[in-house]
C-alpha cells in the first residue's frame, strides 16, 4: 500500500508522476498532539543555537534583563548595517508582580532608559495592544528617551482543537495577527500620534497600498508589513509599485502629505 493510499484511506483510481486520482477524498484529521507547539519550536531553535556555540541565558529578573540588553546592544553598536534597534517589550518574558514588563508604564520606561544609556543607534520600542491605556504606555516610552515607536504587536488569542476542545498552543494563548487586527492598530496609532512627539512605525494587518495609506493617515510616519509576506513573499514591492497610482488618485505628491489627516483639520 502506497503512502498516499494509507494517508487518504481510499484506493487510487490512477497514479501518475504528478500525483494520484482518488475515488473519494477524505481530509486527513489532525489531532492536537500532531501540532508542533510554539514552545517546542522555541526549544528546538534554542538547542540549535546552543549547538552552534551560543550561550543560553535564563532571564528571570529585571536585573538579568538589563544585563542581557546591555551585552546585546553593545554588540549591535558596532554592526554597520544595523540602522535602528527595535526592542520588543510586548512579550511577558520577565514578570513584575503579576504583570509582564511590557504592560507596566514604570517598567517600560525603566527598560527604555536602560537601553538608551548603552545604544549608539536610534531606539524604537514596540508596544503591546494588550494594555488598558496605550497612550500612557507610549508616553512612558517617550519619557524614557526612545527615538520612536513601533505599534502594534499581536493581540492575545486562543485557538482550540475542534476534536478535543483543548488549546492548540502550548502556552494556551498566542498572538493574533493579520487583517483582523488592523482596526485596532489604526485606532491605537490614531490615539498615540496625537499624544507624543516621536515618530511611529505603524503595523498590524497591512495587506495592500490602501492599508499603508490608512496608517499614514492615522499619524504613522512609516509602515511595516508582516503577516502578508507569508501569503505573498513579493507583497512589499507590489505595495510600493501600487502606491504611486493610489497617491495619484488622491492627488498628492508624497505619501507623508497624508500624515495625520484623520485628525488634522
Amino acid at each position: 500500500m502506497s503512502e498516499e493510499t494509507f494517508k487518504y484511506k481510499t484506493s487510487p483510481i490512477a497514479e501518475m508522476q504528478g500525483g494520484i486520482v482518488l475515488a473519494r477524498f477524505e481530509k486527513p484529521e489532525r489531532r492536537v498532539e500532531e501540532y508542533q507547539t510554539e514552545s517546542q519550536l522555541e526549544e528546538n531553535m534554542i538547542n540549535n543555537l546552543v549547538s552552534q556555540g551560543y550561550e543560553r541565558l535564563d532571564i528571570t529578573t529585571m536585573a538579568d534583563l538589563y544585563e542581557n540588553l546591555r551585552v546585546q546592544i553593545e554588540k549591535l553598536n558596532d554592526v554597520e548595517n544595523v540602522g535602528i534597534i527595535e526592542v520588543n517589550v510586548s512579550c511577558p518574558n520577565v514578570k513584575d508582580g503579576a504583570m509582564s514588563f511590557g504592560v507596566s508604564t514604570k517598567s517600560v520606561e525603566q527598560v527604555t532608559k536602560a537601553i538608551k544609556k548603552v545604544s549608539k543607534k536610534p531606539v524604537y520600542i514596540k508596544l503591546s495592544p494588550n494594555v488598558t491605556d496605550i497612550v500612557a504606555m507610549a508616553k512612558a516610552v517617550e519619557a524614557g528617551g526612545a527615538d520612536g515607536l513601533t505599534m502594534i504587536n499581536t493581540l492575545v488569542g486562543i485557538v482550540l482543537d475542534r476534536k478535543t476542545g483543548k488549546p492548540i498552543i502550548a502556552n494556551v494563548t498566542g498572538g493574533l495577527s493579520g487583517p483582523a487586527v488592523k482596526p485596532v492598530a489604526i485606532r491605537m496609532v490614531y490615539q498615540v500620534a496625537q499624544a507624543v512627539n516621536i515618530p511611529i512605525i505603524g503595523m498590524g494587518g497591512v495587506m495592500d497600498e490602501w492599508d499603508v495609506i490608512d496608517f499614514i493617515s492615522a499619524g504613522a510616519s512609516a509602515v511595516a508589513v508582516g503577516t502578508a509576506n507569508f501569503i505573498d513573499p513579493f507583497v512589499c514591492p507590489k505595495i510600493i509599485d501600487n502606491l504611486e497610482t493610489a497617491l495619484d488618485e488622491l492627488g498628492v505628491n508624497h505619501i507623508l502629505d497624508l500624515k495625520g489627516r484623520a485628525f488634522r483639520y
